[in-house]
């Protein structure tokens, strides 16, 4: 498959999960959306769209979004992202989406073994995240993917 054909298909797969979460799952209580790794702003544009009356906090290292889809500076957290996200932990999100994979290898096995115990502080009890990255820590259930989406693509779990 050629790079614009998967960075396509991982678009398609990111669209169908966070609309699969909206219409299909029930987020717990009425705690704040992450969207880690906030990147040029288009899919924290979807989320604001989908969650209307949720805060959604974003992180990244810098700003590189498009005025209209960055946040308000309340709501968005820059530096690195391995230090920034402990801001929120015990805060009771309701919903996560992390989507900072590299495919670098190296790269990628550091933020598997940060991201998933700092997400699982974030997170309430039902909580759920969405990821590109498959993440392994014991409070992090596993879910299935809607059909149609290739289950090592994107990964769901709820906060035990």
């Amino acid at each position: 498959m050629s790079r614009l054909d998967s960075f396509i298909a991982r678009l398609q797969a990111q669209r169908a999960i966070l609309n699969h979460i909206r219409d299909d799952m029930a987020l717990p209580g009425t705690g704040a959306v992450l969207e880690i790794g906030l990147g040029n702003g288009r899919t924290y544009d979807h989320i604001r769209e989908i969650f209307p009356g949720r805060r959604i906090i974003a992180f990244d290292r810098a700003v590189g979004s498009h005025p209209k889809s960055t946040p308000d500076e309340g709501d968005l957290v820059l530096g690195e992202i391995s230090e920034t996200l402990k801001s929120v932990g015990g805060m009771g999100v309701a919903f996560a989406h992390a989507d900072i994979g590299t495919a670098y290898p190296e790269v990628d096995a550091e933020t598997k073994r940060w991201l998933p115990p700092a997400l699982a502080d974030a997170l309430a009890s039902g909580g759920i995240v969405a990821s590109g990255l498959p993440l392994d820590h014991s409070d992090l259930a596993p879910l299935p993917v809607p059909e149609g989406i290739d289950p090592r693509r994107y990964y769901l779990y709820r906060r035990r």
